[in-house]
């Protein structure tokens, strides 16, 4: 399917799974809105990559997702510049680790506000004109700890398993507006943030880098390999298609096995 004349939006989208997603869209012909933390200048260098990889309007928008207002206007940015919004993938996020009555409440807050609620905003911001519209794709990056918990991630697992309730909520309000609302989620994804983990389990086990890997990932995902961010990023163009079109509602886990067990 190609996605011509579509307009959408990626959060969290300058690196990692969120590049990739948006460099899907963009490959299928969608315009695309990506964000981040990144400089107007560094954001603008990435757009500009992306654009020029597949003859695509790419823009950037640095909104910070743990404000309302500008997650609010992320949304608006896409239907000012292009008069509509088709695709809203909900990925920004953070991480913390510490044991439940060690966690700091700030970083509580942080990580419910940008991994559970901006995606309530941003589809709050777009789900009228993806109704007036009759078309719309919601995909919410959610993540093996949306279906199952690990120690040490109360924040982070409970954002994540609020995102999914969120998925199918909006799911079941929109089923028959041709709107569909999905959430995927990712075991462990091979990305930059994760390579200083690789390096240190290598170097401290005198394993070589694809060795690390597997005993980084062994314990959770049977099948012993990564998820790509390509991955993921086709499978979010798939949702867009219509031979999606009926499949709402649902947690599509990419986790080589883990939420299986």
């Amino acid at each position: 399917m190609t996605l011509d004349s579509k307009a959408a939006v990626v959060t969290g989208s300058t690196s990692g799974i969120g590049r990739a997603v948006a460099e899907a869209l963009a490959a299928a012909g969608a315009s695309v809105i990506i964000n981040g933390i990144e400089s107007r200048e560094d954001g603008d260098r990435i757009a500009a990559e992306i654009a020029d990889a597949h003859a695509t309007d790419v823009r950037f928008e640095p909104a910070d997702m743990s404000r309302p207002d500008e997650v609010e206007a992320l949304v608006n940015a896409c239907v000012d510049a292009h008069g509509r919004i088709d695709v809203l993938v909900n990925n920004a996020g953070i991480q913390h680790t510490a044991l439940t009555e060690e966690f700091p409440r700030e970083k509580w807050d942080a990580i419910l506000a940008i991994n559970l609620s901006s995606a309530f905003h941003a589809a709050h911001a777009a789900l009228p004109h993806m109704k007036h519209q009759g078309w719309g794709r919601i995909i919410n990056t959610a993540s093996a700890h949306g279906l199952v918990a690990s120690v040490q991630k109360a924040a982070y697992v409970s954002a994540k398993h609020g995102l999914v309730g969120l998925t199918k909520v909006i799911a079941l309000e929109n089923a028959d507006q041709g709107v569909t609302c999905n959430a995927i989620c990712p075991g462990w994804v091979e990305t930059p943030l994760i390579q200083q983990q690789i390096q240190k389990i290598a170097d401290d086990q005198g394993l070589s880098i694809e060795d690390a890997k597997v005993e980084l990932v062994r314990h959770k995902q049977p099948s012993r390999q990564f998820v790509q961010p390509e991955q993921i990023g086709a499978l979010a163009v798939f949702l867009c298609t219509d031979a999606a079109s009926q499949i709402t509602g649902t947690a599509l886990p990419v986790d080589g096995g883990w939420t299986a067990q």
